[in-house]
Order: C-alpha cells, then sequence, then structure tokens
C-alpha cells in the first residue's frame, strides 16, 4: 500500500491511545452558554437579540456581517442575560452572547431532505452559508466562501482531511469509525459542486480500520478514493497536505483553489452533510478531552457554547490538579488560564496535563546543530527566522521566506536549546499581516 508524504515534519508521542478506543458520548451543558460574535476568520456577526429575550435550540442569534462572515445559532433554549465582552481561549476579550439555559432545550422545526439531487449548486452552497459552518479543524474560514471559487472549473480535487496528525486528538477518527456515511455523504455533496472534481479522503496509516472500512464504504463510487498517508507531524497541515495528496504545490500567497483542491475537515464535512439532509446548522461539535490529569479521557459531543468547566466537570474533573491545560493540540494549541471560557465551532480539544513539559526547560543560545531546517516542512530556516524577529527585522524576515511558515511548531519540538522558534516567528507574522491589512 502505497504511503505519500511531505519532507520534513517530526514524530511526536500521539497520546492517541489514552481517547480512541471510547466511543463519542453526549456531554450536558452548563446553566449558562455563551457565543461569541467572532467564532471565524472575517467580520464578526451581528446580535439578533437583545438582553431577556427568549430564544429556542436552533434560532439564529447572530448573522452575519458580509460576505466573509458567518451566523451564530443558540445550542439551547432559553433566556439572552447579556451581550458583553467575554474571555476566551485566547486570552481576548470578544463580545459575546451569553445564554441562560432554561433546562427545556426546545427546539425550534428541522426540515430534512431524503436527497440533494432537485438542489441546485447554489443552493447547496446557500444552505451552508445560512447553516454558519465554518473550518472546523481551527482555522474558521466560512465554508461557503471556500465553496465559491472564482474558477469552480478547475476545482480537480476536493480532499476530506482524515489525517488528524496533532497528538492526542482522536475526534477524527471516532467520527470516521462512527459516522462514516455522513462524512462520505459530505464529501459527495462538495464533490457534486465542482463538474470535474475527484474526492480523497486523506488519512495517515495509524488509522488502518478508518482506512479499511472507508474503502469499503467507497468500492463502489469511482469519484471517490482513500489515499493513506505516512503518519508524520504535520501532515494534516493544509500545504502539507495537498502536497501529499496530489503532490501539488502552494504557498502563502496561493490558495489551495489555485492549484485545483478544496480541502475541508472531518466535522466540517459531517456539519455539511447534517445542514443538507437533516436541515441542521451548526450547533455542536466533538471535543476530545485528554491527558494524564484527566480522569476520563473521551471524546464528547458538546453544545457549542458550553463552558469548558462543564465538560471537565461532566467528564469527573482532574485525577490531580493539572500544572498546564491546551486548548487544541498539544503542537498548535493554546495554553489556558482558566477553563471558564466556552467553546466555539473552531474548538477541537482540552488537554490536562500534570506536567509542563516545556517550562521545565530555560532556553539557551543557539548551537547551529540545523535540526529545525531538517524538519521544518516550509523549508525555511526557523532559527535565523526567530533571530530576525527577536530583534525585529522585518526586511531580513520577508527576504528569507518568514511567511511561508506555517507555525506547526516543529522547530521548537525539536531544538536542542529549547528555544522558542515558533512563538517568535509567529509574533513577527502577526505584526506583518497587520500591517499588509492596514496597507
Amino acid at each position: 500500500m502505497a504511503k505519500f508524504s511531505f519532507v520534513g515534519g517530526i514524530h511526536p508521542y500521539d497520546g492517541k491511545d489514552l481517547s480512541k478506543d471510547s466511543p463519542i458520548e453526549d456531554a450536558p451543558c452548563g446553566k449558562e452558554l455563551v457565543y461569541p460574535l467572532s467564532q471565524h476568520i472575517g467580520a464578526p456577526a451581528s446580535p439578533l437579540v437583545k438582553k431577556g429575550d427568549r430564544v429556542l435550540s436552533g434560532q439564529r442569534i447572530a448573522d452575519a456581517a458580509g460576505f466573509v462572515s458567518s451566523p451564530i445559532y443558540a445550542s439551547v433554549s432559553g433566556t439572552v442575560k447579556d451581550i458583553d465582552k467575554r474571555r476566551t481561549v485566547t486570552g481576548d476579550m470578544v463580545m459575546s452572547i451569553i445564554l441562560e439555559n432554561d433546562g427545556l432545550y426546545e427546539s425550534v422545526p428541522f426540515t430534512k431532505r431524503e436527497t440533494a439531487d432537485n438542489l441546485t449548486k447554489e443552493e447547496v452552497i446557500s444552505i451552508i452559508k445560512d447553516a454558519g459552518i465554518v473550518g472546523m479543524g481551527g482555522a474558521g474560514f466560512p465554508t461557503h466562501v471556500k465553496l465559491s471559487p472564482k474558477e469552480p472549473d478547475k476545482i480537480e480535487y476536493v480532499i476530506a482531511n482524515c489525517a488528524e496528525c496533532e497528538p492526542y486528538l482522536t475526534s477524527d477518527y471516532r467520527r470516521m469509525l462512527e459516522e462514516p456515511e455522513k462524512l462520505i455523504g459530505g464529501l459527495e455533496l462538495i464533490v457534486s459542486l465542482f463538474d470535474n472534481a475527484h474526492g480523497i479522503l486523506a488519512v495517515e496509516d495509524n488509522k488502518p480500520d478508518c482506512i479499511a472500512l472507508l474503502k469499503k464504504l467507497i468500492k463502489d463510487k469511482p469519484y471517490l478514493s482513500v489515499k493513506p498517508l505516512r503518519t508524520k507531524y504535520p501532515q494534516g497541515a493544509e500545504r502539507q497536505l495537498i502536497y501529499a495528496a496530489t503532490g501539488r504545490k502552494i504557498n502563502s500567497k496561493m490558495l489551495p483553489a489555485d492549484v485545483g483542491c478544496i480541502v475541508n475537515n472531518v466535522d466540517t464535512i459531517v456539519s455539511i452533510y447534517r445542514a443538507v439532509y437533516e436541515g441542521r446548522p451548526l450547533m455542536e461539535r466533538i471535543i476530545t478531552l485528554t491527558g494524564d490529569a484527566v480522569k476520563k479521557p473521551q471524546n464528547y459531543r458538546v453544545k457549542i457554547g458550553t463552558l469548558y468547566e462543564d465538560i471537565v466537570e461532566y467528564a469527573g474533573g482532574f485525577k490531580e490538579t493539572p500544572e498546564k491545560i491546551v486548548c487544541g493540540g498539544p503542537m498548535m494549541g493554546f495554553a489556558m488560564y482558566g477553563l471558564d471560557v466556552p467553546t466555539t465551532k473552531t474548538s477541537t480539544a482540552l488537554l490536562a496535563f500534570t506536567k509542563d513539559e516545556v517550562s521545565a526547560s530555560a532556553p539557551s543560545p543557539c548551537i547551529n546543530c540545523g535540526r529545525c531546517l531538517e524538519v521544518c516542512p516550509g523549508r525555511v530556516m526557523p532559527s535565523k527566522l526567530a533571530d530576525y524577529a527577536e530583534h525585529f527585522d522585518e526586511e531580513a524576515f520577508l527576504q528569507n521566506n518568514g511567511m511561508e511558515c506555517c507555525e506547526c511548531g516543529c522547530c521548537s519540538f525539536i531544538c536542542p536549546a529549547k528555544r522558542p522558534l515558533t512563538q517568535e516567528i509567529k509574533s513577527m507574522r502577526k505584526i506583518l499581516l497587520a500591517k499588509r491589512k492596514k496597507g
């Protein structure tokens, strides 16, 4: 069986054995849910409700504020407690709708469809837009925008990102095992939007059961294929995934559509299926709760807006007080100060560790070993870029292709001097991107 990959990358301990064998479980939400108006790339959503309003589950509570924006739906019934700034996992204070859960879970009616054959391409994209679906792998790019390239006839591959390369995360794995028909059905819907497209289910080879199951289910669908990928981080990063699956290359100035590709995460594709066939907007997602400090590592189906502290409480809490808590994967996630922050459309995991291994080692000067260059999937020079970033040398940073960094964290992981290479480069990229937007 051929396995495809890219140059560079690392092989960290994956930690997936903690949660991968436990079926997805529904996690109840608490008395208060918080819906940040910025859960996506683009303009924040505009509130459609006010303090004191009663809303139902599935009711639109905020509307898209432009083409690159996305609406937000209540995931429970209750009363709007307030519209105010609340802290998110990144530490930012974001304007949010705070909803008091009444515990009744009364819902608006949803219109189901047996088939999508009578829908036009424009109608399918409109359903996806109205459902508030965004990239649920962490990027948060509005999906209807991604599915509306300037030249749709040039799209040749629709890639389902089933790699799930981040250590510890197993939500996509459980989705593939438990709801493969929805994944395949959602992929078929996307492929149908492009006349010349072929669908690829790109799966790392550490999931042989998923590969076998998906191959069995698509054996009579010649417009779909399963492509096993070599297990390596960051195999699921968009640029690396496209290269591994198709051999095509993109850089920071290009979109996947520029090389005839569309890429969507597993949860995103399942949400598309549910929006079109079940009439359900995006109100929930699967989140991996794991780490050696967690009593019951598992994947939970969580209503968006639920506070992390409510999920942890339902899971039985911690075995001991964690020294480090991370929202997302250990390579690209955010360290958290507390759990009183809400889950959003882009939440993927909560990791809790008894020991903070990163803070245990103070950085030392670079020893010029070249390991960061060897593992960098972007083929840049992380040690040099970090130096330029530290000295705010924007010209040298740009001349040495600093914007090609995908912030995967491979360089920081491999560095024997424990230098915060990714963090330095990420800070400089953020400054330059902000200047690019202004000017």
